[in-house]
C-alpha cells in the first residue's frame, strides 16, 4: 500500500491494533457480490488511529462496458450528505447565527402558528361541520425547530402519509397533482420550502420520526444566515479546510469519467436484477442548472470520494480538526454526535437501539447487540454508501457502491459483512 499520506498517513494494520490476514478477507467476500451482480462495485476503506490500513476498489462503473472502478471514483451520497450537514449547523451554532431550538418560523415566518391533521378527533356537536372534503385540524402543541428538521421529528406531511384530499385542498401546493419535490429544473429548494409550510403538520413536532422531510428547511435556513449557497458555504468552510478536492454538489466536466453509472434492483422472472438508475452523463449533477441544495441528500446530494469522506470523517473523529485545521470544537462534534431523539421514539430505519443526533444515527445499544460500539455515529446513503465512526475503537469504517436501495435485492448483506470483518480483525 503506497505510503503517500493521501488520503491520511497509511500504516501497515498490525501497528494499530489490527490483523492483516484478517483484513485480507474483505476483498475476496465483497467480490462474491459483485459477481452474483447485487452491487456493480465496491470502495472500501477502513482508518484505525488516524492511519488507513484498508483502502480497496473492485467492480465496475458500468457493468456492459466493463470499465473497472477506481479509488477515486466520485461517488452519490445521497444521505451521507446530512453529517456534512450536521457540521454546517454546528458552524452556525458556534458563531451565533442560529440556536436549535429556534423555531423555523423565525426565519420563514409561513411557519408560524402550525396546525396538525387531527381526521379521528371527536366531534363537537355543537360546532360547525367542516366543508366537504376538508379535513379537521387542531393547533400544534409548539413550532417546528432547527433541532426537529436535523433529527427528522418535524412532524411533516409526506407523499406517504399525506390523504388524497390534499391535491384539491391546496392545489396551488401539488402542481399537476404530484408531491413537490426536484431537482427537476422548475422546483426550488425555496419553493419547497413554501409548500410545505401550506400544509398540516401530521404530528405533533417531536413526537414522531419522519425522515428527511426537514432537511430542505434546515438547509434553506443554512443559506439565509450565511448569506451563501450550500454549495459556496460547505466549500469555504469544510471541503476546502479539509483538502476534499473532489467533492462538491456537482461535478465538473474534467470528472464526469470518474462518475459511475447508478444501479436500482428490478423485478426480473423470479428473482431481481441490476438495471440503470442513471447514466452519469444524463445526471443532473452534470447538467444543472446546478442550483439545487440538496442538505439532506435530494437530487444524490453532495458527490465525493471515498478518500474525501475519510478526511471528513477524521475530522470528527479527532474532535473537529484534522491536521491543523479546526472546522468545528470538541463539545460541538460531541452534540452533535449524541443522540437528540426522545426515549422510546420508533425510529424504522434502523430498528431499536438507534438515536438520531444532528446529521447522523447514533448506536445506543439493544439486545441482540451490533459489533460496533456504543456511541459509534454515522449514516448511509440510499444509493449504498456508508461512513461509520467508532470513536472507542478509533476506528473509521466506509463502504460505497452505487446501488439505489441496494437492500431491496434480495441476498444484499454487503454493508453487514463488511462491517464484520471490520470488527473481527481488531486484535
Amino acid at each position: 500500500m503506497s505510503n503517500n499520506g493521501w488520503p491520511l498517513p497509511f500504516a501497515e494494520p498490525e501497528e494499530v491494533g489490527m490483523s492483516s490476514e484478517r483484513l485480507s478477507r474483505i476483498k475476496p467476500s465483497m467480490q462474491e457480490f459483485i459477481d452474483s451482480e447485487k452491487d456493480p462495485n465496491f470502495n472500501t476503506m477502513v482508518v484505525r488511529k488516524g492511519k488507513v490500513v484498508y483502502h480497496e476498489a473492485q467492480g465496475y462503473m458500468n457493468i456492459e462496458s466493463k470499465k473497472p472502478v477506481q479509488k477515486d471514483t466520485i461517488y452519490r451520497l445521497w444521505s451521507n450528505t446530512k453529517p456534512i450537514t450536521g457540521v454546517a449547523t454546528m458552524i452556525c451554532l458556534e458563531e451565533g447565527l442560529l440556536t436549535l431550538d429556534d423555531p423555523l418560523s423565525r426565519y420563514f415566518p409561513s411557519y408560524a402558528n402550525p396546525v396538525v391533521r387531527a381526521p379521528d378527533l371527536p366531534r363537537d356537536p355543537e360546532a360547525p361541520r367542516p366543508a366537504m372534503g376538508m379535513i379537521p385540524t387542531v393547533p400544534a402543541k409548539r413550532e417546528v425547530t432547527i433541532r426537529d428538521c436535523l433529527r427528522n421529528t418535524t412532524g411533516f406531511a409526506t407523499a406517504a402519509n399525506a390523504p388524497i384530499q390534499y391535491l384539491t385542498m391546496f392545489p396551488d401546493v401539488f402542481k399537476g397533482n404530484t408531491w413537490f419535490t426536484g431537482p427537476n429544473m422548475t422546483t426550488s429548494i425555496q419553493e419547497i420550502v413554501e409548500a410545505q409550510a401550506k400544509l398540516p403538520l401530521d404530528s405533533h413536532p417531536g413526537t414522531r420520526f419522519e425522515y428527511q422531510v426537514g432537511y430542505p428547511i434546515v438547509g434553506a435556513v443554512l443559506e439565509k444566515v450565511m448569506d451563501k449557497t450550500l454549495g459556496e458555504f460547505y466549500r469555504e468552510r469544510i471541503f476546502e479546510p479539509l483538502g476534499m478536492k473532489d467533492t462538491d454538489f456537482y461535478i465538473s466536466e474534467d470528472k464526469v469519467d470518474r462518475f459511475p453509472v447508478c444501479y436500482r434492483p428490478a423485478p426480473s422472472g423470479n428473482g431481481m436484477k441490476l438495471v440503470v438508475s442513471e447514466y452519469p452523463e444524463k445526471s443532473e449533477r452534470v447538467l444543472g442548472p446546478k442550483n439545487y441544495f440538496g442538505a439532506g441528500g435530494g437530487g444524490g446530494g453532495v458527490l465525493s470520494t471515498i478518500a474525501d469522506y475519510a478526511r471528513f470523517a477524521q475530522m470528527l473523529l479527532n474532535g473537529g480538526e484534522l491536521e491543523g485545521e479546526r472546522i468545528i470544537g470538541r463539545k460541538m462534534v460531541e452534540l452533535m454526535s449524541s443522540s437528540h431523539t426522545p426515549e422510546g421514539l420508533n425510529m424504522p430505519l434502523t430498528g431499536p437501539g438507534f438515536g438520531f443526533g444532528m446529521g447522523v444515527g447514533v448506536y445506543k445499544g439493544r439486545t441482540p447487540p451490533l459489533m460496533r460500539s456504543i456511541g459509534a455515529f454515522g449514516w448511509s446513503g440510499a444509493a449504498g454508501t456508508i461512513c461509520i465512526i467508532d470513536p472507542k475503537e478509533e476506528l473509521i469504517w466506509l463502504c460505497f457502491t452505487q446501488v439505489m436501495m441496494h437492500q431491496m435485492m434480495p441476498g444484499n448483506t454487503c454493508q453487514e459483512d463488511f462491517e464484520r470483518m471490520v470488527y473481527q480483525a481488531l486484535i
